[in-house]
């Protein structure tokens, strides 16, 4: 079956401020033949540590910017994939076409190709929501953990905040990304704000910022409830390597309730670093969380 996908132009990505990084294609993941998946690959393909970054709605793996460099200078390797819809990755036009396992089934198809061992996932938003099921699939890829304004999403609403933005978001089919991001993270200069749009020229590459928050699992019959029930699981009793935790403080949605909640379901999670200035798109106070996770992992 042919997915119809747009594909953002390549001139819309030329002269991001802050993002140097050469883009890596696959075009033929099983399931997703003809479909492009971008992907940032940076450090040495032999590093003793890979780390991979997943970013959430409606952001890209541009998030991760500021955490690359502190990675890199350690002599991991980084891998920052965009989603399907989102970055440089294809954008199917059906809205219908972006559901959990399609996106969920996608990442563990890379992390297979790219054959990635000893990894710290990194994740927030979407990441978190569809990263943090990953690993009890394939435990033995895995071995840290840096997770920031996230959750796992098992059947009941995060909340009235996450209510009030899924109805906003609704009532947005052609969301202003720049504006958004703006308003959640004023620091963002109007460059930068810029290059969180890049990926989406019109409303017809909008489909997956459109889904992403209808997909949050808030009842009990709603497709990925019964694999995020298991990763909870897995989490809390068969979980053994290092975690570190940062927290936006000014998430109105996933802000220190919500992760203080996941804290305690993770096993052996130590207190968090809380970024008080910080909203949802945490990595915005990046060098310093990926610096402060590498000294608790006890590499600086």
């Amino acid at each position: 079956m042919t997915i119809d996908a747009k594909r953002t132009p390549d001139e819309r990505f030329e002269s991001l401020p802050g993002w140097p990084y050469a883009p890596h294609y696959l075009d033929d993941l099983p399931g997703y033949e003809g479909l492009r998946v971008h992907y940032v690959d940076e450090g040495p393909p032999n590093a003793v540590r890979t780390y991979l970054c997943l970013h959430g709605q409606p952001t890209w793996s541009y998030l991760y910017r500021k955490m690359i460099p502190v990675f890199l200078d350690s002599g991991a390797r980084v891998i920052a994939p965009d989603w399907l819809g989102f970055g440089r990755s294809d954008k199917p036009v059906d809205d219908a076409v972006y559901t959990f396992h399609f996106h969920r089934n996608m990442m563990i198809e890379l992390i297979r190709r790219l054959d990635l061992h000893d990894v710290t996932l990194v994740c927030q938003d979407w990441g978190g929501l569809l990263g943090l099921t990953i690993p009890p699939d394939m435990p033995e890829r895995f071995e840290r953990l840096i997770v920031m304004n996230t959750g796992l999403a098992t059947g009941a609403s995060p909340g009235p905040g996450f209510d009030a933005w899924k109805a906003y978001n609704r009532s947005q089919p052609d969301m202003d990304i720049a504006a958004l991001m703006k308003r959640g993270t004023p620091v963002l200069t109007d460059a930068e704000a810029a290059a969180y749009a890049a990926p989406f020229p019109d409303v017809t590459y909008k489909a997956g910022v459109r889904r992403f928050p209808e997909l949050v699992m808030v009842s009990p019959e709603m497709e990925g409830v019964k694999t995020s029930n298991r990763a909870a699981k897995w989490w809390s009793e068969e979980w053994d390597g290092d975690t570190f935790m940062a927290v936006g403080a000014a998430d109105p949605v996933l802000g220190p309730p919500a992760m203080e909640r996941l804290r305690q379901l993770i096993r052996h999670c130590p207190e968090p670093m809380v970024v008080e200035e910080a909203g949802h798109f945490v990595q915005e106070w990046g060098e310093p969380i990926a610096r402060a996770a590498l000294k608790s992992f006890g590499e600086l």
